[in-house]
């Protein structure tokens, strides 16, 4: 199992937190995550690519590295 590190950009609010933790988890691999308003930490079998692009998805600002 590999740890990702994601620099976060435009989480805010709680509800951001919610929103960026649930896409996340949903990416096929993903064991765990951990989440601040500017940093997220992955565990699991999923690609870093994966996880950017399930973070951009969402549509709403917000910015994933």
């Amino acid at each position: 199992m590999s740890r990702i590190n994601l620099a976060l950009e435009g989480v805010t609010t709680p509800e951001d937190l919610n929103r960026v933790t649930t896409a996340l988890m949903m990416v096929d691999g993903v064991e765990s995550v951990d989440i601040g308003r500017d940093w997220a930490e992955v565990e699991g079998s999923a690609t870093r690519g994966a996880l950017i692009k399930a973070v951009s998805e969402l549509k709403q600002g917000y910015v994933a590295r």
